[in-house]
């Protein structure tokens, strides 16, 4: 959950690296295909639109989404076709895939199998790997400079990351491939450096560093300088080297996305609404670093949620984790403890807090017990003759 709710509430330095996620969605122009387009002719490509519906494919969908390959003059329809039904896919599955990465067809055969390799070299089978691309079309037909892509794939594999997480990177995360292999290495020998300096043990180092790189690949993203600084402000912030590897451990690596003055503004909006010391409101952090991930808006909004329901900021300030949940969710889930009778504003809020896994699993406790008839041990048995 704390994943989602990261991604979502972050205004800040991770907003950049979304838009560059997306950007190759809206700008064909950094795909890296050969074709050519006929600038004097404004009419649509007779020849691509009938192979398309020949296959089933809704030529609407193409115009609403991406209605620039339909003029193109050269286009690999049913090349593309072939090769999608060689590894397995069935017609339904590939009028799919092209309905939503139109793109795909002027991707020529040979660029096709130079993609299809490089992604083989993660993927046990061409099952697995024609699963991968009907899920996530536009991360596999969306094709930049291969060469650095497979010493990329190579270089994660030898960090010791398991394949199905490289794979994940692949469609999830594809623009850590685009920066040089070096870059990637050189951010590497940071986070080990970092780890190392902030009282890590070189046992637990591997581990670490996998387990960071799998829940956060963009942190490969950053910059080193971004790190340094990042870390040079919590420590002036008067947090100590283990408190910061265990603020850097739970917010899996985000914390190095956001800047310095995004942290003091969250900090000091914690700091008046709490009405606490710098040292209570560290303590609040420590339980709750996403404190320090959340924008105002964001923060201001949950807590004033919190309020509106009758909750105190005593009984906020003794379980900060529930400012992880939305408005909407407490609404919900105070409803819920409600309809068992149990007043959240007259105790702790542990009930209202956690995952969604967790809550219902505390909820199904409380109702099994409002449902259990006490019983008197020495009470004397009504017994029947």
């Amino acid at each position: 959950m704390l994943w989602k709710l990261l991604i979502r509430s972050q205004p800040c330095r991770l907003c950049s690296f979304r838009k560059m996620l997306l950007a190759s969605k809206y700008r064909p122009s950094l795909v890296r295909f050969t074709y050519t387009t006929d600038h004097q002719s404004n009419k649509e490509n007779k020849r691509t639109v009938e192979k398309l519906c020949k296959f089933s494919v809704d030529i609407r969908k193409i115009r609403r989404l991406k209605g620039w390959v339909l003029f193109e003059d050269k286009t690999y329809v049913e090349e593309i076709v072939n090769v999608l039904q060689q590894l397995g896919a069935d017609e339904a599955a590939i009028a799919s895939i092209l309905e939503r990465c139109p793109e795909a067809i002027v991707c020529s055969p040979t660029t096709f199998n130079t993609q299809k390799e490089l992604w083989q070299l993660v993927c046990k089978n061409e099952q697995e790997l024609v699963k991968l691309i009907k899920q996530f079309p536009e991360s596999f037909f969306t094709v930049k400079d291969q060469e650095t892509q497979k010493l990329n794939i190579q270089f994660f594999q030898e960090l010791g990351l398991k394949d199905v997480v490289i794979s994940r990177f692949l469609t999830t995360a594809s623009n850590i491939f685009l920066n040089p292999v070096e870059k990637n290495k050189q951010m590497i020998s940071i986070l080990q450096e970092s780890y190392l300096n902030l009282g890590g043990s070189k046992a637990n180092l591997k581990v670490w560093l996998l387990k960071l790189l799998s829940q956060n690949p963009f942190i490969l993203l950053n910059s080193s300088a971004a790190i340094k600084e990042t870390l040079e402000f919590l420590q002036e912030q008067g947090f100590t080297n283990s408190e910061i590897l265990q603020l850097l451990s739970k917010l899996k690596g985000f914390l190095f996305q956001l800047c310095p003055a995004s942290i003091q503004n969250s900090i000091s909006f914690s700091k008046n609404a709490f009405k606490c010391t710098d040292h209570d409101l560290k303590q609040l952090v420590l339980k709750c670093p996403a404190i320090l991930y959340y924008s105002v808006p964001v923060l201001e909004e949950r807590i004033q949620g919190l309020l509106k329901e009758g909750i105190s900021v005593a009984q906020i300030r003794e379980t900060p984790m529930v400012l992880e949940l939305t408005p909407q969710i407490v609404q919900y889930r105070i409803r819920k403890l409600n309809s068992l009778g149990y007043r959240i504003k007259d105790g702790h809020l542990v009930n209202l807090n956690g995952t969604k896994k967790e809550f219902e699993a505390n909820f199904g406790k409380i109702q099994a017990k409002k449902g259990r008839p006490l019983f008197n041990p020495v009470a004397p048995l009504n017994v029947e003759e």
